[in-house]
């Protein structure tokens, strides 16, 4: 649905603030311009200029965003990558958001984290379906495979 339909010369500046107010990506950025009623010439021309001036800048959008998720959301380095692959930012800037991530901090949520949900487990009698809770929530958070099991391990 458009939002409502604008030349390229009104985009540009509404594009800008909406660029400037946070980091965007490009896959963002080319759908707010579609729904602004843009062909695709004009879209380009556009994501191009707002390139060229650094209002756009997809490394610096991936390392914003994976800090971001990590820090409010406490999310796991699996799930952040596949959301970056989901808004099309490319694998060499999704590596060097996620080795931007300072390990102790990782690791100390990670623990955080599964302690909590393990102590929240504790009316729960069955040890293996305790573990595979915990797990399972892990996962869902987006923390990796050898993390969650090295930390079972020692339960």
């Amino acid at each position: 649905m458009n939002e409502r339909t604008f030349t390229p010369q009104q985009a540009q500046p509404k594009i800008r603030h909406y660029c400037a107010y946070q980091e965007r990506c490009h896959a963002e950025v080319r759908d707010k311009l579609y729904n602004y009623g843009l062909n695709r010439d004009e879209v380009e021309e556009i994501i191009s200029t707002l390139i060229s001036e650094n209002f756009i800048n997809e490394e610096r959008f991936a390392v914003q965003y994976a800090h971001g998720k990590f820090r409010m959301n406490r999310w796991g380095k699996i799930k952040i990558r596949q959301h970056l692959l989901q808004k099309g930012i490319s694998v060499y800037n999704i590596k060097k958001a996620l080795s931007g991530i300072d390990p102790g901090p990782y690791l100390n949520t990670f623990e955080k984290d599964a302690s909590k949900k393990w102590n929240s487990l504790k009316s729960e009698k069955n040890i293996f379906v305790k573990k595979r809770k915990l797990k399972d929530f892990m996962y869902q958070k987006g923390f990796e495979q050898h993390l969650i099991y090295s930390w079972l391990a020692k339960k």
